[in-house]
């Protein structure tokens, strides 16, 4: 409410104040400028009154601005390579590493994939590195890359529940009943889109190494991406499941098969029945491994 303080000067009271307090907070006003009042409207026309006849005297009496601090300057970023020289430096640092813990710190601090500067973390491994199983994806999507671990999402789910149909767990300490599990691409590309073949052909040095280390008994394949660059061809996926092949390696040799991807299962559950039957193959085999 505006009172009058008998000099025709109108004043605000408490409840006037604060109401007018509340709507300037609304109106986005959040900083006082001043310790009093200003009506800059006013000292606009003062300033217009007063203002020198020559501008140019007027700008040369100014004192100097305080100049504002410059930006840091940008860090230049890491030398681009070639998708040659980044592969020639996969294979090294690759060749190098000596355990699992030495590979994944030189995958972590390798700049040659330009998915590793979209990418959150680097997606390594989960399970058991000791398993006779070792499963192969494509590449990591967005919740493996929150997370940083192989197939956590929807996908994740489904295929735990394909393992646990052949009585396996990711997660099992003893290696007859556990199961481990990656990807040749350990960033997750953009928008989870598929990993280009550069993208696979630069991390191919190091999926390979991750099977050496890892030495399991038989390698899974899963989907068509995984499949196609394990197998060097451009066969597609529905023609490579199904079917066991020999991988080399510079120094090893694996027992390979190829299936579909749970994220493909997910899409075409009518597919699952053949997944099944590759499952139940699979088992089969590291059965007889056993007997052997």
């Amino acid at each position: 409410m505006i009172e009058n303080n008998g000099d025709n000067k109108p004043e605000l009271s408490a409840a006037g104040a604060l109401a007018l307090l509340q709507w300037q907070s609304e109106m986005g006003a959040d900083e006082a400028i001043g310790d009093a009042p200003l009506d800059r409207f006013a000292l606009c026309k003062e300033e217009q009154h007063t203002a020198p006849t020559n501008p140019l005297r007027a700008k040369a009496e100014r004192p100097p601005a305080e100049s504002a601090p410059r930006p840091a300057p940008l860090r230049p970023a890491a030398a681009s390579m070639s998708t040659d020289e980044a592969v020639l430096a996969a294979r090294y640092l690759a060749h190098e590493a000596r355990t699992l813990d030495e590979l994944r710190r030189a995958m972590d601090g390798f700049e040659g994939c330009g998915l590793r500067a979209t990418a959150k973390q680097l997606v390594f491994a989960a399970g058991n590195p000791a398993a006779r199983l070792m499963l192969i994806g494509e590449a990591p999507g967005r919740d493996e890359d929150l997370q940083g671990f192989p197939f956590v999402g929807r996908a994740g789910q489904l295929l735990d529940k394909m393992l646990a149909a052949i009585g396996l767990d990711r997660n099992a300490e003893d290696p007859e009943h556990s199961a481990y599990i990656t990807n040749v691409v350990p960033w997750r590309p953009p928008g989870n889109r598929n990993p280009t073949a550069a993208e696979t052909a630069i991390c191919r040095p190091f999926i390979d190494r991750h099977m050496e280390l890892a030495n399991p008994e038989i390698v899974l394949f899963l989907g068509g991406v995984a499949a196609k660059e394990m197998y060097r061809t451009q066969t597609g996926i529905m023609r490579l499941r199904g079917k066991w092949r020999q991988v080399e390696t510079d120094h090893g040799e694996f027992r390979t098969f190829a299936t579909f991807h749970p994220s493909f299962l997910l899409r075409s559950p009518a597919q699952k029945r053949l997944a099944w039957r590759d499952l139940l193959d699979m088992r089969r085999a590291l059965d007889e491994e056993d007997q052997d």
